[in-house]
């Protein structure tokens, strides 16, 4: 018998498809009876919901000589209600598999819920006890008030916090908020009792001024029925929106060193304030400032790590500190980084370098490739929690932007050309207008800092 080898069948490798089409979820928008505006997004596959609850209780609110009172009481709000003890609460979020944070910023106080789907439905229960009825303990608003004296001294000494502090100081007159630290100072917080958390809660936190947002995989949850038994109780007074304050700032060019004697890293944060995102220049300067100091390969990367070594990392950003519907918000624009004390002004210098040339020469198309593949391209990645779509949501609406802002943004940021990404990034950061804020060893670095020329210098104590 002779073997008769079998005959094999070759296939055609796959072939990838068109990729399908992705934009970022729309939300729907509901009012409740009692004011409480609703927008939520369903999520197939997201089994964790995300809720974001936002109200309008900014710091501008807050009494002259209690900055931090609104960071008390959105730490408060899980220390108990008229149902539950802090203790009791806890035990129930702990049930329920879900977790409650809550913080203060100057658009607002932000509440924000995550819990599988299947106990929605009690979790929402315990986040309208806390909304409706929080019961601000003497003693537990005096712990919470010990602990934030506790914070501060270690944020002082963490030389990151400690430039931010001094450039809002440095951007902001006294009297606007947006220049003092976010969550107070020793002094003011040290006067805050139980008492002033409650008289902030009920002058700003009511239905009619805030906003929930839902998001997450709500197959089988009646959603409107759900809101109007747990949130839809929660009453209060109507209330206009408090409105905002118009920013102002001094960004003229300066240097200013916060002493750290011995510091053997010298803390860099060059900033400046820019236009809020209702500006139609924003998506070219996301994208121009991403070319400048994004990411490791960025430009300043390149020079100031790469080819210098002089850190482990320098990035470029825009933050929205403030956003107002007229326009008449502001945006931090920076450059921020550590470098050893010996090489500061080097480093300085060849910032300043990086910046002629790209006055000079503009971003290249390779660049800008880059940089819109990394901010449009991984979009559908950095949204694949209920979470990250939820924040995304709660920003445009704190933001004061339409719903469909954040998709727009995309669809603009994969439009704008080498040319208009560059005069963005040039124009964020003129030369003759970024603030130096440097904390290290005065002794050490600002003779030769001084020596740069890159503005006047002040030394002030840590």
């Amino acid at each position: 018998m002779t073997d008769v080898a079998p005959t094999m069948t070759f296939h055609p490798q796959p072939q990838a498809g068109e990729p399908k089409p992705w934009d970022f979820p729309a939300p729907g928008r509901s009012t409740l009876p009692n004011g409480l505006t609703v927008l939520r997004s369903h999520r197939p596959g997201q089994k964790v919901v995300a809720v974001e609850v936002l109200l309008s209780a900014p710091l501008d609110a807050e009494p002259d000589d209690l900055d931090g009172v609104a960071t008390i009481m959105a730490r408060a709000f899980s220390e108990g209600t008229d149902k539950h003890t802090a203790e009791e609460f806890a035990a129930e979020l702990e049930r329920c598999g879900a977790t409650l944070d809550a913080a203060a910023d100057h658009p607002g106080v932000r509440v924000s819920l995550e819990v599988p789907a299947s106990r929605l439905d009690k979790a929402l229960g315990l986040l309208a006890d806390a909304l409706r009825a929080p019961a601000f303990p003497d003693s537990e608003v005096e712990r919470l008030v010990n602990n934030r004296l506790d914070e501060i001294p270690h944020e002082l000494a963490n030389p990151a916090r400690r430039a931010a502090m001094a450039l809002s100081k440095e951007l902001f007159a006294p009297e606007l908020r947006c220049s003092r630290p976010r969550q107070g100072t020793e002094e003011t917080v040290a006067r805050i009792d139980a008492a002033a958390v409650r008289t902030f809660y009920d002058t700003h936190v009511r239905p009619s001024t805030s906003t929930v947002v839902v998001v997450g995989d709500l197959t089988g949850i009646d959603l409107d029925a759900l809101l109007a038994e747990t949130l839809g109780e929660w009453t209060g007074k109507p209330a206009e929106r408090r409105p905002l304050p118009s920013i102002t700032s001094d960004d003229h060019a300066r240097v200013v060193i916060v002493d750290r004697p011995g510091a053997v890293q010298t803390q860099v944060l060059i900033g400046r304030t820019g236009s809020d995102r209702h500006d139609p220049v924003w998506p070219a300067q996301v994208l121009g400032t991403y070319c400048l100091g994004g990411t490791l390969t960025s430009r300043l990367d390149r020079v100031l790590r790469e080819e210098k070594g002089y850190t482990y990392g320098v990035r470029a950003f825009g933050q929205v500190l403030l956003s107002t519907p007229e326009g008449t918000g502001a945006s931090l624009l920076g450059i921020s980084g550590s470098v050893a004390t010996d090489v500061t002004a080097p480093a300085l210098a060849d910032t300043w370098q990086v910046l002629r040339t790209l006055a000079a020469d503009g971003l290249t198309d390779a660049e800008r490739d880059v940089a819109v593949q990394n901010l449009v391209g991984v979009a559908p990645l950095r949204y694949e929690t209920a979470s990250a779509v939820a924040g995304t949501l709660a920003d445009q609406v704190e933001q004061h932007l339409p719903d469909d802002y954040q998709a727009q943004l995309y669809a603009r940021l994969a439009a704008t050309g080498t040319v208009e990404a560059t005069a963005a990034a040039v124009s964020a950061f003129p030369l003759d207008r970024l603030v130096v804020v440097l904390v290290g060893d005065a002794a050490a670095i600002a003779e030769p800092v001084k020596a740069l020329g890159i503005g006047p210098m002040e030394v002030v104590s840590s």
